[in-house]
């Protein structure tokens, strides 16, 4: 007996014009459709008139459910999932019931579309050669703040979502561990009230004061500037200021010391340790 295809398909994150052809298709092709949320599917379904008979599978089913539904493939069924809104996986379930179908050599096919992470990516504004996705940060302070120290040399664009309730907090903490970087929040994206804020920290965190914050959040982040080395400006600062903690030492001495830790050209070293001590605040008194 010929096993069906399981089809993952990508569904609007907002606006329910962004769905493709192809998945349209699809969603009218197979025998049955697991989604996240069937209420919020049967709102798009009915949009586009199809009445493909619709079951669940959520995080808190998907292992129990994807066992049945592998069944029904190995028996020949074709069916498409598809996650609350986007793309499946991408901080969504579907991982689980993937896994299982490829173990069980069933055929797993995407059906490309949405995902609010690279939406937002394409109007930050920042480099999006190559960026790294990280999901939601932890709601806990604590671990945002362990997350975040643990990602400060990171050179690449960063991407999260977060809560509109901790948008406030997570800058707070991004402005303490990062620095005050360019960033982009996007809010809302693709729906009517659709909102992009860029600037650094500072002025984003700013323009959001006292404001009532509503809807999906999307963060983007700058990486952490790199001199031609390759090494993080932050680095070469953060041992620089550690090093002259020791008043003995003079900034030619912590410079000619850098340039050998770091193998890096003294002149290098140099250049950014001046244009810090550049912008530090004047201390004379007024």
């Amino acid at each position: 007996m010929q096993k069906g295809t399981l089809y993952i398909v990508s569904t609007p994150i907002g606006n329910l014009e962004d769905i493709t052809l192809r998945a349209i298709r699809i969603l009218r092709e197979v025998r049955l459709i697991a989604a996240e949320d069937t209420r919020r599917t049967r709102i798009l379904l009915n949009a586009y008139q199809i009445d493909t008979p619709l079951t669940s599978l959520h995080d808190r089913n998907e292992l129990k459910k994807s066992i049945h539904l592998i069944a029904r493939l190995n028996e020949g069924m074709d069916i498409a999932y598809v996650s609350d809104a986007g793309t499946p996986g991408i901080s969504d379930p579907g991982y689980v019931f993937v896994k299982q179908a490829i173990s069980e050599s069933i055929k797993v096919v995407p059906i490309p579309g949405p995902v609010a992470a690279v939406a937002a990516l394409n109007v930050s504004g920042l480099p999006m050669d190559s960026f790294v996705f990280f999901a939601f940060l932890p709601t806990r302070r604590g671990k945002r703040q362990q997350l975040l120290e643990s990602i400060k040399e990171e050179s690449k664009t960063m991407v999260f979502y977060e809560s509109p309730n901790r948008l406030v907090a997570t800058l707070q903490d991004v402005n303490e561990i990062l620095g005050d970087r360019e960033i982009a929040v996007s809010r809302e994206l693709t729906k009517i009230y659709e909102e992009t804020l860029r600037g650094t920290v500072r002025e984003v965190s700013e323009s959001l004061r006292g404001k009532k914050i509503k809807g999906e959040i999307t963060l983007v982040i700058s990486g952490a500037a790199r001199d031609r080395s390759g090494r993080s400006v932050e680095e070469i600062r953060a041992r620089f200021q550690e090093a002259r903690k020791d008043p003995e030492s003079s900034t030619r001495d912590i410079v000619d010391a850098l340039s050998e830790e770091m193998n890096m050209p003294r002149k290098e070293i140099y250049r950014q340790v001046l244009d810090f001590i550049n912008e530090e605040p004047d201390d004379e008194a007024s």
